[in-house]
């Protein structure tokens, strides 16, 4: 991978506090300037980090993108100097979206997406998103998938993000477990490595998730802590960085990496991954 141009991104895993928008801006907004000391490209912040994923303030509370509470975003990342990805509950007319931002250090918002692969035990709150898009940056070509549209079921929106000639997925992610999850019998982020691997692998793409912490206090899992355990994934697909695990486990965690360009795009990449997959197929027995 010495031909790679590198990047520092951040994982901020910082706690989101369910229906408070300013105590969150204002740890957002933490980061920010601490990722920007630790000399980071760009920070990718959680899902819903304004009002908490599910949380039932989000009917009354969430506001246009753009408007004052991306703006809060868009102010530090321009104060900054930094690209800064982050997940917001977006208020269009009637409805809801669970959103997502990529914001240039300009203070400029690039890319926006509305989650697709919503849970269907937030539906009732969260209208889902209808389209796909990638954006050029300074760093690379960029998707923001978030949460659940990297899910093994539903990695067909990152292969499409892939196709679109995204070099990164940076994905904003709130994992919560059940109160009574057992880390130590069973390690929280296998179902993640693995669908993140698989996208990162073909299309050597660096794929990274940033989860909140804290508690959920409303909506369908309220009581359920949210763990953090951000990571990333390689080109190679392998894991190159995993955050701590727990409730009370805020951090921010800086990880260098690598944007390689695509192999080949278009028909050119179908049949490139079709070589892929008959190199890797055992014969019969």
């Amino acid at each position: 991978m010495d031909d790679a141009a590198t990047i520092t991104i951040g994982l901020g895993q910082m706690t989101v506090v369910g229906g408070q928008r300013e105590i969150n801006l204002a740890t957002a907004e933490r980061f920010i300037a601490e990722a920007a000391r630790l000399g980071c490209t760009v920070l990718v912040l959680p899902e819903c980090l304004d009002l908490g994923w599910t949380h039932g303030s989000a009917a009354t509370l969430a506001e246009p993108i753009p408007g004052p509470t991306v703006e809060r975003l868009c102010d530090a990342a321009r104060r900054h100097r930094l690209h800064v990805v982050a997940g917001l509950v977006e208020r269009d007319g009637d409805r809801c979206y669970n959103a997502a931002v990529l914001i240039d250090p300009g203070g400029t918002i690039l890319l926006k997406h509305r989650k697709i692969n919503e849970l269907e035990i937030a539906h009732h709150l969260y209208a889902l998103g209808t389209r796909l898009e990638t954006v050029v940056t300074a760093f690379g070509v960029v998707g923001i998938p978030i949460c659940a549209d990297c899910l093994p079921a539903s990695t067909v929106l990152g292969h499409s993000l892939a196709r679109m000639g995204a070099q990164l997925l940076l994905s904003p992610c709130a994992w919560a477990v059940p109160a009574d999850w057992d880390n130590v019998a069973t390690p929280y982020g296998g179902t993640w490595n693995r669908s993140y691997g698989e996208l990162a692998r073909p299309y050597r793409m660096t794929v990274v998730g940033a989860s909140n912490v804290g508690r959920l206090t409303d909506g369908p899992w309220a009581g359920r802590p949210c763990i953090g355990a951000s990571r990333a994934v390689g080109p190679d697909g392998g894991l190159l960085l995993e955050c701590a695990f727990g409730e009370t486990a805020e951090e921010l965690r800086t990880i260098t990496v690598p944007v390689l360009q695509p192999d080949r795009r278009g028909t050119g990449l179908s049949e490139h991954l079709k070589c892929r997959v008959v190199a890797r197929t055992p014969p019969e027995a």
